[in-house]
């Protein structure tokens, strides 16, 4: 026989190299065994990066010798039964300790409430010490020392301690935000201390312990249900951003996962509100039936298969836009915070996003834009421009440069959130007066929102004006992409795409979007069918049109050197106050920026 059965050493070590990839690996499988087991206070040490030391202790439900026995065997665990339809556990595999003994040097100590001492058993590179009793207190101590040095090869592919140590931190983080109520410490001699007291109930004050106090003052919270799957948590406002997506956290059923279909959702929700480049702040929190997802996937447990990836995706997209329509209009305390420090002695302006390249927003570099771009406007859009908004955009231009000084007496306008208007500077820069502060607007950048908003309306309240083909255009694909087109026909048709079926690998398009001119209609059905295939929706089409709304209210808008008098001043407000979205511009550039008395005062040392 050339077939043979592998010994049990080399079947662990194969699994370790699914399950834990780096330290950072095996700390999350120890932390959610810890979770697991009921404990509210797990202490993490670490020491070279976590490969030379990683130790987990809680204070949990412990075990006694005989379930330690079987917890470092393959494939015993307690919290698994008979069906993967009902999971509820963080861990579930039992593959995690097994798997870390056969590569490491394992020791495990846990002691039962009812018990009167611990048990100890010892797994060094596969082999087993039997469990004895030992010293220690109600819950359990793993410790891992040597991780990998029965595997030397994947050892030498890990990166620097600090690296490690990173990672391991980071981990931490996601477990914190996951689980509030637990108090976190991570704590070694590759690392300053973190301790994360437990608060309970309060979700936004852990959030606020991982991101930063500032987050609070720019959260709005989600809630929001489609069908059997919920989702909460917290997205902040589109002028409070990062530079890359690392401040991006899901759960799903209290479990973290990073999920490309939930980050692509995120990003799809800000879309328009973010500049180029940056990256929005969110934690959501997905909770639905065990039985709609599958979190079997991959042995690290990372990745998650939703029953209705279609129906998970809308719900986020749909959700985190209803909350920024409901309070996305906010100024970040970010930008208030870079003002104060720009005036203050020495003074920079760090915290400010980075202004986008005007090239990524301009009309002739847009992949969208019709040759004949404005000729190509549908009747009808152009009455969401700058026509809607006449007591702004309708006086005559004056090239008077002085400041426009409004009525000094204060009116029952200082009673507004954006309060009353007491001047233009240089011809761009709304000052506003509120009963608590003072508030400066862009005013190209404000009233470019608002027109961008009107358009966005006239796109979902209608079918969008199209154009007829001639010749009605024949697009071949597989008959799997044609199936998906179809299912998707009339939604299509209502953006201004008419498409039916040419026999069974073929696509006739008939009609396209009138705002997108001369369009590539081959290549714009492929993307929309792999977008189907992918995520089950058809919304890149929309955000196409979204984007050439985008720019036409660019300029569209009132520009940048135009006087306003103050009525019109005052009606830009006004409009601002009841647009959603309109904290930012199209481009994710923030429209206004608020001071508050208080910071006012502290400028010039009265407070």
């Amino acid at each position: 026989m050339i077939i043979q059965q592998l010994p049990e050493t080399l079947i662990n070590q194969i699994a370790a190299g699914e399950v834990i990839e780096r330290p950072a690996s095996a700390a999350k499988e120890l932390i959610e065994n810890a979770i697991d087991a009921g404990a509210t206070r797990i202490d993490i040490a670490t020491a070279g990066g976590g490969k030379t030391l990683l130790r987990i202790s809680d204070n949990g439900m412990g075990m006694d010798a005989g379930d330690l026995e079987l917890a470092v065997r393959r494939h015993c665990t307690s919290k698994l039964k008979t069906s993967l339809d009902d999971i509820k556990s963080l861990g579930f595999r039992g593959e995690a300790l097994p798997s870390i003994g056969s590569v490491a040097k394992l020791s495990i100590t846990s002691r039962r409430a009812e018990s009167d001492s611990a048990f100890q058993i010892v797994v060094e590179g596969g082999k087993v010490s039997g469990a004895r009793p030992s010293p220690g207190n109600v819950g359990t101590v793993v410790e891992v020392r040597d991780l990998f040095f029965a595997t030397p090869a994947r050892l030498k592919f890990l990166k620097t301690e600090r690296a490690e140590a990173a990672a391991i931190t980071e981990m931490v983080k996601r477990m914190a935000i996951a689980f509030p109520h637990i108090r976190f410490v991570l704590s070694g001699s590759d690392r300053t201390t973190l301790e994360l007291g437990a608060t309970g109930d309060d979700h936004l004050a852990r959030i606020a312990q991982v991101l930063g106090a500032e987050f609070r003052d720019n959260a709005i919270a989600l809630d929001a249900v489609r069908e059997d799957v919920h989702m909460g948590g917290f997205a902040a406002v589109p002028t409070f951003n990062r530079g890359n997506s690392a401040h991006q956290y899901a759960f799903v059923n209290g479990r973290p996962v990073q999920d490309k279909l939930v980050l692509s959702a995120i990003r799809g929700a800000y879309a328009e509100t973010v500049p180029f480049g940056r990256y929005p702040v969110a934690v959501l929190a997905l909770t639905l039936d065990p039985a709609l997802v599958d979190v079997n996937v991959h042995p690290a447990k990372s990745d998650v298969r939703f029953r209705d990836p279609g129906l998970v995706r809308g719900l986020i997209v749909g959700g985190i836009r209803e909350a920024l329509a409901r309070e996305g209009d906010r100024s970040s305390t970010a930008g208030a915070g870079a003002m104060l420090r720009a005036f203050r002695p020495g003074g920079g302006g760090a915290g400010l996003s980075p202004r986008p390249s005007a090239a990524s927003w301009s009309m002739e570099t847009s992949p969208s834009r019709p040759n004949n771009f404005f000729q190509t406007m549908p009747q009808g859009m152009a009455e969401g421009g700058q026509g809607r908004f006449d007591s702004v955009t309708a006086p005559t231009a004056r090239t008077d440069t002085t400041i426009s000084q409004a009525v000094p007496e204060v009116t029952e306008q200082g009673r507004f959130r954006l309060g009353a208007a007491r001047a233009q500077v240089h011809a761009n820069y709304i000052v506003a007066q509120t009963e608590d502060g003072l508030v400066i607007v862009d005013q190209h950048a404000a009233h470019e929102r608002l027109v961008f908003e009107d358009m966005r309306k006239a796109l979902t309240g209608r079918r969008l004006p199209s154009q007829g083909l001639l010749i009605p255009e024949i697009v071949d694909l597989p008959e799997e992409d044609c199936d998906r087109l179809m299912d998707h026909a009339v939604n299509l048709d209502r953006l201004g795409l008419a498409i039916e079926r040419f026999g069974l690998g073929a696509i006739a398009v008939r009609e396209t979007p009138s705002m997108l001119g001369e369009v590539n209609v081959n290549g714009l059905l492929r993307q929309l069918a792999d977008e189907i295939a992918e995520w089950d929706t058809a919304d890149g089409l929309f955000a196409k049109l979204e984007h050439v709304a985008a720019t036409m209210a660019c300029h569209g808008s009132v520009r940048s050197g135009r006087v306003l008098r103050p009525e019109e001043m005052n009606a830009l407000l006004r409009k601002m106050e009841e647009t959603p979205g309109s904290g930012q511009c199209n481009h994710g550039r923030p429209t206004y920026v608020e001071l508050k008395l208080g910071d006012i005062e502290r400028l010039f040392g009265r407070s």
